[in-house]
């Protein structure tokens, strides 16, 4: 497929170490453990949203509380005790929608889920059931459980109702993907069943290369752009997801066909923009 070389390029671009700096992923990464990963990871990605920057230095606060094993700290406490003690720690901590007491609810979902079975098999899709709708499950449990606060319910989108739900795809590709830059933690889904984690900048490259002609990054539209990079590598679609987001997250696509600017993007030959 002529499109794939052209992927496969892109990615060899940004597939390195340094392109993590602006990536909330590095956060997740900084532990060693699969449960720590994975409650990192829970917090990195429903705080992703907004400048990079502050989010990174948001994301790095929220987890402090929870020392160098976040996932201990919480299994070793009774809810009623670390809610206690992280609304002490965590004080007026805030990153734009969500406030501390949102967050404190979030990782007490954590929590639940883990002592019930765990977050890998409240993802996993039951007898009949697709990804999706499993996901739909434990968000439909996660909003019944939860506070009727605005920044828990914005952690809380569900793709039954259309959303692209690009931090819950992000999430699972986080932890499903065992290729880099990923975590691999979780064995039980497989990286062909992923959705594309669809924010402004890969839907803005996916229009670009004609795998999308919506102009809505909504459900359907990552549905579509999750389809053909699927007919690029089967296997592993997602494996050009960090390479497409970073084009744009590092300010390297222009969004309008500049000759000198793009000339050498991997993508140039099959860029639509301006055309």
């Amino acid at each position: 497929m002529k499109l794939r070389s052209h992927l496969e390029a892109l990615k060899a671009r940004y597939d390195r170490p340094e392109a993590l700096a602006l990536d909330p992923l590095a956060i997740p990464l900084r532990f060693e453990d699969g449960a720590d990963r994975e409650l990192a990871a829970w917090v990195a990605a429903t705080l992703a949203y907004g400048k990079v920057a502050p989010m990174l230095r948001a994301i790095d606060a929220a987890l402090l509380p929870l020392g160098p094993a976040p996932a201990r700290w919480l299994r070793e406490r009774s809810a009623s005790q670390a809610a206690r003690e992280l609304r002490k720690a965590l004080g007026t901590w805030v990153w734009r929608f969500h406030t501390a007491e949102d967050l404190v609810h979030w990782l007490l979902a954590w929590k639940r889920v883990d002592a019930s079975g765990g977050l890998e098999a409240a993802f996993t899709p039951g007898p009949g059931e697709s990804p999706d709708e499993a996901l739909s499950r434990l968000v439909q449990r996660l909003r019944r459980e939860g506070p009727d606060t605005y920044g828990f319910r914005f952690s809380l989108p569900d793709p039954a109702e259309g959303g692209a739900c690009k931090r819950w795809r992000m999430f699972l590709r986080w932890m499903v993907r065992p290729g880099w830059p990923d975590l691999g933690v979780w064995k039980g889904l497989e990286p062909a069943a992923l959705l594309i984690p669809l924010d402004t900048h890969v839907a803005r490259t996916a229009r670009f290369i004609g795998l999308s002609n919506r102009t809505t990054p909504d459900g359907r539209m990552a549905r579509e752009v999750t389809e053909g990079l699927r007919k690029a590598c089967p296997e592993d679609p997602l494996t050009f997801d960090f390479a497409i987001s970073h084009l744009g997250i590092l300010g390297d696509c222009p969004a309008l066909r500049q000759k000198p600017h793009c000339l050498p993007c991997p993508l140039y030959a099959v860029c639509r923009a301006g055309k």
